[in-house]
C-alpha cells in the first residue's frame, strides 16, 4: 500500500490507498475509515470509503487544507489492516428467473455453463461490499468469478425493478428501488435495502458480506416478491 492524499476540492481531500480492485484492500479501507472519523471529530462533515479511496470532505470553518492534510498523514501513519470478519453477512434470498433476469441465459452463455450452473456458481461466493452510491443503499460487491465477468449493456433499460439483482464486469448489485440501469439482470430478490429508512440507515455498509441462495417463485411470491416479469428491451 502506498497512500496518497490527492485534493478533491476546496474543503475536501481523497486518501488513495490502492490503484486496483481488490476484496483485500476492504481491511485497510475501514482501517483508515475509523481512524480517520476519530482523528477529524467534528471537523469531519462526511467519509466515503470505496474500492480503493477515502473521500473526506472537511469542515474549512474548523480546519484549514494545510491543518486537515497534516491531521490524515497523522492519522494513518503506521495503518494496520482491520479484521474483515467483523463486518455482516447478509443473507439475499434470489429468485432467479429469465422472466424478471433477462439476461440470464446470456450470461450462463458467455461464461460456457447452463442456467443452473451459473445460479449455483453466484451463490457459491460470499461478496465483499466495497461501497454505497447510485441509489440509497446500492452496494457496489464483488468479485464475482471471472468466468462470470460481463459487460455492462450497450444501451441501457429506463426501468429497472427494484431487487433486481445484477451483474457489471466482475461486480455484483442490488437495485434498491425502480430506476434506469445498464447491468445484467439475473433475477430479483425482496430484502429492502433501506430497510432501515425511520434511522436513514442502509441495510449494507461498506466491509460487509453478502451471499445470494436461491429461492424458488413460490418461496418469492410467498414473502412478498413482486412477479411482475422485466422489459425485455432498454
Amino acid at each position: 500500500m502506498e497512500m496518497r492524499v490527492e485534493t478533491a476540492a476546496m474543503d475536501a481531500l481523497m486518501v488513495r490507498l490502492f490503484d486496483a480492485i481488490d476484496e483485500a484492500n476492504m481491511a485497510w479501507v475501514i482501517a483508515a475509515d475509523q481512524k480517520l472519523r476519530s482523528a477529524l471529530g467534528p471537523a469531519l462533515i462526511d467519509l466515503v470509503p470505496s474500492y480503493t479511496t477515502l473521500l473526506v470532505h472537511y469542515d474549512c470553518q474548523q480546519l484549514n487544507h494545510a491543518e486537515a492534510l497534516t491531521l490524515i498523514n497523522q492519522a494513518l501513519s503506521g495503518l494496520k489492516p482491520v479484521d474483515t470478519q467483523a463486518g455482516e453477512l447478509h443473507d439475499i434470498p434470489v429468485w432467479y428467473d429469465e422472466s424478471v433476469g433477462p439476461e440470464l441465459p446470456l450470461v450462463a452463455k458467455r461464461a460456457g455453463l447452463s442456467v443452473d450452473e451459473l445460479i449455483r456458481q453466484h451463490c457459491n461466493h460470499d461478496y465483499c461490499v466495497f461501497a454505497l452510491g447510485f441509489a440509497p443503499g446500492y452496494g457496489f460487491m464483488g468479485l464475482v468469478d471471472e468466468s462470470l465477468a460481463t459487460p455492462r449493456l450497450k444501451t441501457p433499460r429506463r426501468k429497472v425493478a427494484a431487487g433486481s439483482v445484477g451483474i457489471a464486469d466482475r461486480q455484483t448489485a442490488i437495485y434498491p428501488l425502480l430506476s434506469p440501469g445498464g447491468w445484467n439482470i439475473l433475477g430479483r430478490t425482496n430484502v429492502p435495502l433501506f430497510e432501515h429508512a425511520k434511522r436513514g440507515e442502509p441495510l449494507f455498509r461498506p466491509g460487509d458480506k453478502v451471499r445470494f441462495r436461491a429461492i424458488s417463485r413460490a418461496e418469492f411470491a410467498a414473502d412478498g416478491g413482486d412477479t411482475t416479469p422485466m422489459e425485455e428491451r432498454p
